[in-house]
């Protein structure tokens, strides 16, 4: 499995989570299971557990920056691709964030509408622009 292969199953782990209102190790464990081993399950387990640790820091730089936008009305799938990028972005210091920007704008061409792509983008562009 490559790497945005990774994070798109990042992605799917932390919406399933979302979704189900339950940010526990427990079902990390279980999403990681149902998947054939590799290598990149510890960066799937990686970012969904400093994800979880860093929630409300990272869904309240998003509200800050997605202007108008309270965090309950953008689009579930957006929401989940600004947090795996962000989490990427602040916590993990060997992807850099320049990969994380282009990788979450890919994703959500590939699994929301048209105009998500720009909104993440700008969303992401704000963020790193203050950092």
């Amino acid at each position: 499995m490559n790497r945005k292969l990774a994070r798109e199953m990042a992605m799917k782990l932390i919406f399933q989570m979302d979704i189900q209102n339950d940010f526990s190790n427990k079902m990390i464990d279980k999403f990681l299971e149902e998947l054939p081993e590799d290598h990149q399950l510890d960066y799937i387990k990686k970012l969904a557990e400093i994800f979880i640790n860093n929630k409300e820091h990272i869904d309240n730089m998003i509200e800050e920056h997605a202007k108008g936008w309270k965090i309950n009305r953008i689009a579930k799938v957006d929401l989940t691709i600004l947090r795996v990028a962000l989490t990427e972005i602040y916590y993990m210091k060997d992807i850099p964030e320049i990969v994380s920007i282009n990788e979450a704008v890919e994703i959500a061409k590939t699994f929301s509408t048209e105009d998500s792509s720009k909104f993440i983008n700008g969303v992401l562009g704000s963020i790193i622009e203050e950092k």
